[in-house]
């Protein structure tokens, strides 16, 4: 079954308990979207969000931002300004890393993309560490129970597609410790099979290690759809999978949301009024889970859905020590 047919089947079955739009203060004139998931610092949380006037692309900032109320988010001031898009977070041997997206530009036109990593036990001063491979976004870590490092990739290409059919796959390889990451690492991590049909696309945004030894993936998947009017729309969602890191298998894919879960607004491009590029989960005290989500490339959203990787073991937090 393609995913339009998927999707179809999701919108007549989905289950949202709650929906809602971030609100962001001390940032006038931006839009904040594509975020992290949110996380604890010392009794607070915070999330880093993507920072971006309306009618720019690909000249965004990575903000820091404090929880100061139900799903309002107040600029950190004199925090640390950095030159990413669609900043993430994970827990590597008690620190925080965060990566995203570097765009580098070349006479006024965009010559490549590749992630830049920092890491830190100090909020305020994290330090940059590796860079991955060029054109290659979305790659993702994870701590497994055995301390290694589970990596994620995302090779997209017109190779990619002629190869594999989709246009863009996910690979996985495990390193020892953080400061084995490099491109030629991420660039060689094996792929899991299964992922994407024909002409579809996607990644991982968030992954969890559950008390099973399995990996719980919060990610993105899309295709483009044709209007009427002939134009291509980008359809992005979000879908989950668990993933077996000893047999490299993937397990339980699905769709757990699309951008009619959350509540309608603008959109940065006509083309992308069908875009939910998520950001990842959070798991609440009455079991379910909350989905946070860029919207339309505008707006961050948030809806309260179950817990996806229900029946495959506990989210084990990670913490900074």
């Amino acid at each position: 079954m393609n995913l339009a047919k998927k999707r179809a089947q999701f919108e007549q079955t989905k289950t949202i308990y709650e929906t809602a739009t971030l609100t962001f203060i001390g940032v006038d004139g931006y839009d904040v979207y594509n975020t992290s998931i949110p996380f604890s610092y010392q009794n607070k949380t915070y999330l880093f969000g993507r920072v971006e006037k309306r009618e720019e692309w690909a000249r965004s900032w990575v903000r820091l931002f404090e929880n100061t109320g139900k799903d309002e988010w107040t600029l950190v001031q004199d925090s640390m300004i950095y030159q990413l898009e669609d900043p993430y977070i994970s827990f590597i041997d008690h620190e925080l890393v965060m990566g995203g997206t570097h765009v580098r530009y070349k006479q006024g036109e965009v010559d490549t993309f590749y992630g830049y990593f920092y890491k830190g036990t100090e909020l305020d001063n994290l330090y940059y560490f590796t860079t991955g491979p060029d054109y290659m976004k979305d790659i993702r870590l994870v701590q497994l129970h055995d301390n290694k490092i589970g990596v994620f990739s995302r090779p997209r290409s017109e190779e990619i597609r002629k190869k594999y059919g989709s246009e863009s796959i996910v690979g996985f390889t495990t390193i020892n410790h953080v400061n084995e990451l490099n491109a030629e690492v991420i660039e060689n991590a094996s792929i899991i099979e299964g992922l994407f049909d024909q002409d579809e696309w996607g990644g991982c945004n968030q992954c969890y290690l559950l008390s099973s030894g399995y990996i719980g993936v919060i990610g993105h998947k899309c295709y483009n759809q044709s209007t009427d009017n002939g134009e291509e729309r980008k359809v992005y969602m979000n879908v989950s999978f668990v993933f077996d890191p000893h047999t490299h298998t993937l397990l339980d894919e699905k769709i757990i949301g699309t951008r009619s879960c959350y509540p309608e607004g603008p959109a940065k491009r006509p083309n992308l009024i069908d875009c939910a590029f998520t950001s990842g989960i959070v798991a609440r005290p009455d079991g379910k889970v909350d989905l946070y989500s860029g919207i339309g490339d505008t707006e961050e959203g948030r809806i309260t859905i179950d817990n996806p990787f229900e029946g495959y073991g506990d989210i084990v937090e990670g913490k900074i020590r």
